[in-house]
């Protein structure tokens, strides 16, 4: 039950760290539905924002124990990896957002809230939010923990399982009552996937989904 070969230990685990997740995006939710923010609206997300990430970061650093990784190196030596991938996350956002702006595609439920709550105060916080604390959860579950779980052999078959998988579970958790969207949010989280399978470090779809989620803000 203590480690990642538990298939019971990993089910109640991963549903706890869920459980955090959603508390996080429910104030995320409760702020944006104010307007103008209230004060204890901010401390109250902070405070279960930086509980959440605290805990997920200690789990997810005290199961790295139990495998080894092929790449021991930095995942910044990858410079050209890292220039390649945020120019296509790039790309691909501002291409979302292009045909959002033109009705080809629904527009994501928070830029939907901001537009009934448009200020500078929301803006900001969309920003700090969906920019970059709720990307980086999801990279926990969407990837880290999921893999850690769920694809831990190193077989071409499991690679490909587990980035649909990932991808998925990112779409999921960004879920819009769209199906263009969700297949579009898929994709990224399978771009965000392989890249943690290159690099054998979560710090790269971490940085990746935090490009995504900020550019996603600015654009709205």
């Amino acid at each position: 039950m203590n480690t990642p070969a538990s298939r019971e230990g990993n089910l109640i685990r991963y549903a706890i760290y869920l459980i955090g997740y959603i508390m996080v995006a429910g104030v995320v939710k409760l702020v944006t539905n104010n307007s103008p923010i209230h004060i204890w609206d901010l401390i109250l997300f902070v405070t279960i924002s930086l509980m959440v990430l605290l805990f997920f970061i200690y789990r997810f650093n005290r199961e790295q124990r139990y495998f080894d990784r092929s790449f021991t190196g930095s995942w910044l030596s990858e410079f050209g990896l890292i220039v390649g991938l945020t120019v296509v996350v790039t790309v691909l956002r501002i291409s979302v957002s292009w045909l959002q702006s033109y009705g080809k595609l629904k527009l994501y439920g928070f830029q939907l809230d901001y537009l009934h709550h448009e200020a500078s105060g929301t803006y900001w916080f969309l920003l700090l939010a969906v920019g970059i604390v709720v990307p980086v959860l999801q990279e926990f579950l969407a990837t880290g923990f999921l893999f850690n779980y769920a694809f831990r052999r190193n077989t071409v078959m499991t690679a490909a399982l587990g980035t649909l998988a990932s991808g998925l579970v990112f779409s999921l958790l960004n879920w819009q009552n769209s199906l263009p969207l969700l297949v579009v949010n898929l994709i990224f989280g399978a771009i965000f996937a392989w890249s943690y399978l290159y690099t054998q470090t979560l710090w790269m779809p971490v940085y990746l989904a935090i490009v995504n989620g900020l550019i996603l803000v600015i654009m709205t």
